[in-house]
């Protein structure tokens, strides 16, 4: 059984970069060749042994709830069709071992706000944060991974990436000592430092592994700009009481919450796809065929 048995999923967002597209619709909803962001994240968290998903959600995202509800209705016309693959991939959605509880942010405060709105439902134990927006794939999943790294080091592990410089400003950026190839004692986290500041160029990715020592943090944490609590601020008043560790994935991230990352995901996951990735790959083929020839 994992050590980590909850994962937060905060979705409350309104993901304003996708309009028109998020305005009636969630943006975790939105689909990557047939699968929307939230369910990769929720995968990812089940394949690392975590059974009970939390969701911090919005006035918005009642798609959410009803993807991972059952849908008798659906079920039955399948199975009364005969479509058992179908069927099963959409009982496959939410196994019986999970179990999926949702919690309202009534207005958004931030990260760490809606981190904070999890602290019941979480109680006295670590737990996980999975940013839907970052769609991450590896082998094994990048959660199952932090997960190993927490029961070895029994403190909080950041997910984290080398980036360029100049993109410093776009992350959460830490500083420490390395104790293992990918792994860092963590002495410092500055939120989107400018790059001529920035006092290394590793960047926090949008996974976590939190002692619940971070809930004590954010709730007397003063409010920032814009009245907001950000979950790196608590990390780094965390600090000061725990060792913190960053951990260099093995695996890709997908910027989902930009149309650059959710595009390169499509094209990247869609030549991998079962069903449809040989064919799209030639016809991808194909088509760089005709435009070199165009030009």
């Amino acid at each position: 059984m994992s050590v980590v048995k909850k994962a937060v999923f905060p979705i409350a967002g309104l993901g304003t970069r996708f309009l028109p597209a998020t305005k009636a619709s969630a943006k975790e909803m939105l689909p990557v060749v047939d699968k929307p962001l939230i369910q990769y994240a929720v995968e990812e968290a089940y394949a690392a042994g975590i059974r009970h998903m939390i969701f911090v959600t919005g006035r918005t995202k009642r798609s959410v709830e009803d993807h991972f509800d059952t849908a008798y209705e659906l079920e039955n016309e399948l199975e009364l069709a005969g479509k058992t693959m179908l069927l099963d991939v959409a009982r496959g959605i939410a196994p019986d071992d999970m179990v999926c509880t949702y919690v309202r942010q009534s207005r958004a405060m931030g990260l760490g706000h809606a981190v904070l709105c999890s602290k019941e439902l979480v109680g006295h134990e670590p737990f996980a944060v999975l940013l839907a927006d970052d769609l991450m794939i590896g082998k094994p999943t990048v959660m199952a991974q932090m997960v190993e790294q927490f029961a070895k080091r029994q403190a909080s592990i950041l997910a984290v990436q080398d980036v360029p410089r100049e993109h410093t400003r776009r992350y959460g950026i830490v500083s420490g000592r390395s104790v293992a190839p990918d792994l860092v004692d963590v002495s410092g986290i500055i939120e989107k430092p400018a790059p001529d500041v920035a006092p290394t160029t590793l960047a926090v990715a949008g996974r976590y592994v939190l002692t619940p020592g971070i809930f004590k943090e954010l709730e007397n944490m003063p409010h920032g700009v814009g009245g907001e609590i950000q979950l790196t601020d608590g990390i780094a008043r965390l600090l000061q009481h725990e060792k913190v560790f960053a951990y260099r994935y093995k695996g890709v991230r997908y910027d989902c919450g930009s149309k650059l990352g959710f595009l390169q995901a499509t094209v990247d996951l869609g030549e991998c796809h079962d069903e449809v990735g040989a064919e799209f790959s030639a016809w991808l083929q194909q088509r760089d065929v005709h435009l070199k020839a165009d030009n």
